[in-house]
């Protein structure tokens, strides 16, 4: 996925339960594109952004956004309209303020540990991130 121009632009939404391997996820593909460093998880400030080779990434988790005028005050809005790779964990306790994702990533914890993933996309760029193996 990390190698595909559409996700240049794409936001993608993971969903899952606690524990599911959301954030974990995002450090793979984060650390896949070249981010140095420790990647935290945003779990407290809402947001953490990087950038590599020319490449803005938001990496968001709402688990505890409570306050739609924080989407506002934190500027939220802007870096969505901006462009740049957005992802988003816990987006259902933003749901009514976020763009639709291109791409939504569905983890789903098993009995043995494994992870099964559902991939559904939800715009032409997540088509396009689909099409080309990104999740294969």
């Amino acid at each position: 996925m990390a190698l595909q121009p559409a996700l240049r632009q794409a936001h993608i939404e993971l969903d899952g339960p606690l524990g599911a391997g959301k954030t974990t996820f995002v450090r793979h593909l984060l650390r896949h594109l070249g981010v140095p460093g420790r990647i935290k998880s945003p779990t407290y400030t809402v947001v953490e952004p990087y950038e590599v080779d020319g490449l803005a990434v938001s990496h968001f988790d709402f688990y505890r956004f409570t306050d739609p005028r924080e989407w506002e005050d934190a500027g939220f809005r802007e870096v969505f309209a901006a462009p740049g790779l957005k992802l988003s964990e816990w987006a259902e306790k933003a749901r009514a303020l976020l763009p639709p994702p291109d791409l939504r990533l569905v983890i789903d914890p098993q009995d043995d540990d494994s992870r099964t993933v559902t991939a559904q996309a939800g715009s032409a760029t997540g088509l396009a991130l689909l099409d080309a193996g990104a999740c294969a």
